[in-house]
């Protein structure tokens, strides 16, 4: 016969508040009777109505962790199981907030434990919690381990309760995490011992959280919902709504007049503005830059939505669905050894993602509005996939020195028209040699213009500390100055 585990909850309140049922199970079962920990209101009435338990609360002192508490506990269950049946009587109600219980259903789903898990009822803490509150949970409220909170499960315009923050170490990592989002003078409240007759409600700010002295396992903590009207700037929401009433009835004339079109030069021009921000590594200019692309990804998509296609979901679910989608090594059971290899399973789901799109020619899918050298260097990498490259980079130099040497030719000639395209060979005949080294020629150039910014800014600098006219002075004067700027820079 099939040994059995009775789970009974003891509600969240005073023995007053303990259901009949449960009281007469716990006053009559003769099974043994094990409480998850007796630090409870109702326990001390149990003593005295004679009630004969176990209780694990020293498991608690010996591991770090509360998920190794349970799983010790579960352990101990599942051993005495084996030899007779159990009354395992837990605080709240068994399927509230309560991990063992949860531990020995999985147990039991999996087909490994030969037993029964039997749950009565229980008062759970959420009536008391809302009783006192003075909160109605219809306009949507979250419940979250303490234990275990992520910023990115926090849904600040409802009302927010976090079980389970036992102590101070808990109450720390809760108040930071709840700071990622939620400015540090932000009220919450602290509640104790909800519906019973110890019951205390304490309100602090944020930063406090973790000060409370009296912190106990019967301790949650309260976030009351940030209204409509106080949407917090680094919230996703808050952007939304800003950019949606930009091109609303009432908001502003060149907003509303937007399409995707009229909007194509920002997108470029915002793009290398983060290259500038990148390159001149402050990070306060990159925030700023980085955001002004993330206004244009939002205004194309509020003009999406204006006409009815489609929204900022629709963005984001696409990019999710496709970051997730190629990569199986990461997200899946496909191993790889090598970026190299990651870079080949993503062409090979990139291929096979879409209907094949027919092109005239194997170069019809890279942008035309790309910047040259930027193209220049795409159209030379897809025609070397199918052969269309020196294997050495010999003959690449040897097309170099032809190229310089026809746009010698036609510079004699004074040939301005073929002049402009010789020296385009010249170009394109050197970003097939940076491909060959595996260099970033546009990284390259950029690097070479921001160092000719930069001293070009020294010799300004120098020739108007000694008071001179920079116009007045001869190339051999800059240019000793400019060997001096290449001597601060080392």
């Amino acid at each position: 016969m099939t040994n059995k585990i009775t789970v009974l909850g003891l509600g969240a309140g005073d023995f007053e508040q303990l259901p009949i049922g449960i009281y007469r199970q716990l006053k009559e079962t003769s099974t043994p009777l094990v409480l998850r920990t007796k630090e409870h209101p109702v326990v001390d009435e149990l003593v005295k109505e004679g009630i004969v338990f176990q209780s694990f609360d020293d498991i608690y002192e010996s591991h770090d962790k509360f998920e190794e508490v349970y799983e010790h506990i579960v352990d101990i269950l599942l051993q005495k199981v084996k030899e007779t049946d159990i009354t395992y009587a837990v605080p709240g109600h068994p399927l509230v907030a309560e991990r063992t219980v949860k531990m020995l259903l999985e147990e039991v789903q999996s087909g490994k434990g030969d037993f029964e898990v039997k749950i009565e009822g229980g008062q759970s803490f959420f009536d008391a919690m809302f009783t006192a509150l003075e909160i109605d949970p219809v306009e949507g409220f979250q419940f979250l381990d303490g234990t275990g909170l992520h910023e990115e499960e926090l849904q600040l315009k409802q009302h927010i309760i976090i079980g389970q923050v036992y102590d101070s170490y808990i109450a720390s990592e809760v108040k930071l995490t709840l700071m990622e989002r939620l400015p540090d003078d932000y009220e919450v409240v602290i509640v104790t011992a909800a519906g019973s007759r110890e019951q205390v409600l304490k309100r602090v700010p944020l930063y406090e959280l973790d000060r409370e002295a009296e912190l106990s396992n019967l301790t949650s903590v309260y976030i009351p919902p940030v209204r409509e009207d106080e949407l917090l700037y680094g919230e996703f929401q808050a952007l939304r709504k800003v950019i949606a009433d930009l091109r609303g009835p009432n908001g502003c004339p060149w907003d509303r007049e937007q399409t995707h079109e009229s909007l194509k030069k920002y997108l470029v021009e915002e793009t290398y503005e983060v290259l500038d921000a990148i390159d001149g590594g402050d990070d306060d200019s990159l925030i700023e830059e980085l955001g002004d692309v993330l206004l244009q990804v939002m205004l194309h998509a509020q003009i999406g939505e204006d006409d009815g296609y489609f929204t900022i979901q629709d963005v984001i679910r696409a990019i999710t669905e496709k970051m997730i989608r190629r990569h199986p090594h990461v997200f899946g059971e496909v191993s790889v050894d090598s970026a190299d290899e990651v870079v080949k399973n993503w062409d090979e789901i990139k291929r096979g993602e879409k209907p094949e799109v027919v092109h005239e020619s194997l170069l019809d899918g890279i942008p035309k509005e790309l910047p040259s050298l930027y193209r220049a260097y795409e159209l030379q990498k897809k025609a070397a996939k199918v052969g269309f490259d020196w294997k050495e980079v010999e003959p690449m130099w040897a097309k170099v020195k032809e190229e310089m040497a026809e746009f010698e030719n036609e510079a004699a000639a004074l040939s301005k028209n073929k002049l402009e395209k010789e020296f385009g060979d010249i170009i394109f005949a050197l970003v097939n040699v940076a491909r060959f080294y595996k260099i970033d020629p546009e990284e390259g150039l950029r690097a070479t213009n921001l160092k000719f910014y930069n001293r070009f800014r020294f010799i300004e600098e120098t020739v108007k500390n000694k008071g001179y006219d920079i116009a007045k002075m001869s190339l051999d004067e800059l240019d000793a100055i400019w060997e001096d700027a290449k001597k601060w820079e080392e």
